[in-house]
């Protein structure tokens, strides 16, 4: 049996470098209910000093997985004012980058704007560990970005 450690991700102590401004990064997956919503608490909690993070799904599904809000919840994460939306909601802003979890070739659908696409595998109607090792991976991969992006100098890619 596994154990998994429940610990809250913290908030991050690091401050953008002089010349980093704040980017506005749009998650994108299929659904917009479990991993870009994951990946939008996520970037907002440990990464709110340089990524204003938003998020939308290329097939909406209108809900937010009742997995992730556990997960989320459990780790002190609010995903308050979070919606599933499609890529065409007026309210979304014009990102600066989009990070890709759709699966898709982001090539397919941003090729007009500066894009990632992050190979992170969708556990819709899995279970809570299947959930939870996807949110490890994307914090992961937001701490990484948003180290990124703190450091003018370090390039995106």
């Amino acid at each position: 049996m596994t154990s998994h450690s429940h610990k809250p991700a913290h908030k991050s102590d690091a401050k953008a470098a002089p010349g980093a401004s704040q980017k506005k990064v749009l998650f994108v997956c299929m659904g917009n209910c479990v991993r870009s919503q994951m990946a939008e608490a996520i970037a907002r909690h440990v990464a709110g000093d340089i990524i204003i993070a938003e998020s939308a799904g290329l097939n909406p599904l209108g809900f937010i997985d009742k997995t992730v809000c556990a997960v989320l919840t459990q780790r002190k994460i609010s995903y308050e004012g979070q919606y599933s939306k499609g890529l065409h909601s007026h309210k979304l802003g014009k990102p600066d980058l989009v990070i890709n979890m759709s699966g898709v070739s982001g090539q397919k659908y941003f090729s007009e704007h500066e894009f990632e696409d992050w190979a992170i595998r969708d556990p819709f109607g899995e279970d809570v560990s299947s959930h939870e090792e996807v949110f490890t991976d994307i914090l992961r991969r937001i701490e990484d970005l948003a180290c990124r992006l703190r450091s003018p100098d370090m390039p995106l890619e």
